[in-house]
């Protein structure tokens, strides 16, 4: 038998579209909503979609926790389990579980192609970074045989995450917020909402992180959100004027569809150890003439030092008349460019907002490697590249292309 906490009824009876279910450790969030999805597909007609950011192996990861569910509820003989989805042999209705990145994690898998998708369940929402993924899968679950909804399962992340902007911040709700605000309804639950199925070590281990650890603590187990990363690389910086100490370097990385183009002035204050930073180009989809045409309208004839990556895209900025160089790129030049910019003060013009939001992000994925996200780092890679090439003196070395 289980009894879910009187916050998650309303998956059962509200109208809205949207679910924004956030907490902590321990506050079953994700239990309940794989109870709630086992059980509303005991209605006809529907196809719901689980989701995570990735999701290899989904026989061997989720399905057993929903197999789970069922054994509890007794109704694990109503369902066939497959490797990949679990079908309710009463209604007919089935549940998908798919990753949003395909396994190899450069392209997204080609979801908006399931048809007559009436529930989108999207689990572990803070790492969905890309709201226009979100909002191209979003768009397509449109069927008119069944309410629709979308539930985002979340441990708030950083005030950053498009999901605070979106559901929180431009509709004014509180964080931590339970009810209904216009098409969404947020259902917030912490470990206290769970603490009869908890054992006691976890709950011990709480407890000493409220005392000794108070900021993680409203994180991790409150389920607040956060104004910076934990863990961030840099904490070295602060917003002020930009000062131009010499003639000015600019660093660049480059994307289209799926990354930003960025465009970075950089200025070293070399006897204080002050580097001034400056955006100017933090947009996807840029053509080669249209990146041209920015770099000389923002850059004049100033050096610019872009992503060695692109050797043949460097080349055609050259041609169009930009002075483009390519960066300096070797063994362990991401750990080395990171640790020479921690060894200066960091000024950041207060207009470069998308900067700001990166270095409030950038943060350490695995710490004892020093190993930083693929992510929050198209305005900071640009940086990397001018910077290293000013104090590395690119005539004593060679370029490598990595």
């Amino acid at each position: 038998m289980i009894h879910l906490n009187s916050k998650y009824k309303s998956l059962f009876n509200s109208n809205c579209r949207y679910y924004v279910i956030t907490g902590g450790r321990g506050s079953s969030k994700s239990f309940a909503v794989a109870t709630w999805a086992s059980l509303i597909s005991f209605e006809n007609g529907h196809k719901i979609l689980f989701t995570r950011q990735t999701m290899t192996s989904a026989h061997i990861s989720i399905i057993p926790e929903f197999k789970e569910k069922l054994e509890l509820m007794n109704l694990e003989v109503q369902f066939d389990v497959l490797k990949s989805e679990i079908n309710n042999k009463v209604s007919g209705s089935d549940i998908l579980f798919r990753g949003i990145k395909t396994s190899s994690g450069d392209q997204t898998a080609n979801l908006k192609s399931l048809q007559g998708v009436t529930i989108w369940i999207v689990d572990e929402a803070e790492e969905l970074i890309d709201e226009g993924i979100f909002d191209k899968i979003n768009l397509s679950i449109r069927s008119n045989s069944k309410q629709n909804r979308v539930v985002l399962i979340l441990n708030p992340s950083t005030k950053e995450h498009w999901i605070y902007r979106r559901f929180f911040e431009d509709k004014g709700v509180a964080p931590g917020t339970n009810g209904e605000v216009g098409d969404t309804c947020y259902i917030h639950t912490t470990y206290m909402d769970n603490i009869a199925n908890l054992p006691q070590s976890f709950i011990d281990e709480v407890e000493v992180m409220r005392l000794r650890r108070p900021e993680k603590y409203k994180h991790s187990i409150l389920g607040g959100w956060l104004d910076k990363a934990e863990g961030v690389i840099f904490t070295n910086w602060r917003i002020g004027q930009f000062k131009e100490m010499g003639p000015s370097v600019y660093g660049q990385d480059y994307g289209f569809s799926q990354d930003p183009t960025t465009l970075v002035q950089t200025s070293i204050d070399k006897d204080n150890k002050v580097i001034y930073l400056k955006l100017h180009l933090y947009e996807k989809g840029l053509t080669t003439s249209m990146i041209a045409d920015i770099n000389k309208s923002r850059a004049g004839d100033s050096l610019i030092i872009g992503d060695s990556a692109e050797p043949r895209l460097i080349t055609e900025l050259s041609a169009s008349g930009c002075n483009v160089k390519p960066a300096i790129k070797g063994p362990d030049s991401v750990s080395y460019g990171i640790s020479m910019l921690q060894d200066y003060d960091l000024v950041v013009d207060e207009g470069s907002i998308e900067l700001i939001k990166e270095l409030n992000n950038y943060c350490w994925l695995e710490q004892k490697s020093k190993t930083p996200i693929d992510k929050y780092n198209h305005a900071i890679d640009a940086i990397r590249y001018a910077i290293s090439y000013q104090l590395e003196n690119p005539n004593k070395g060679k370029y490598y292309i990595v």
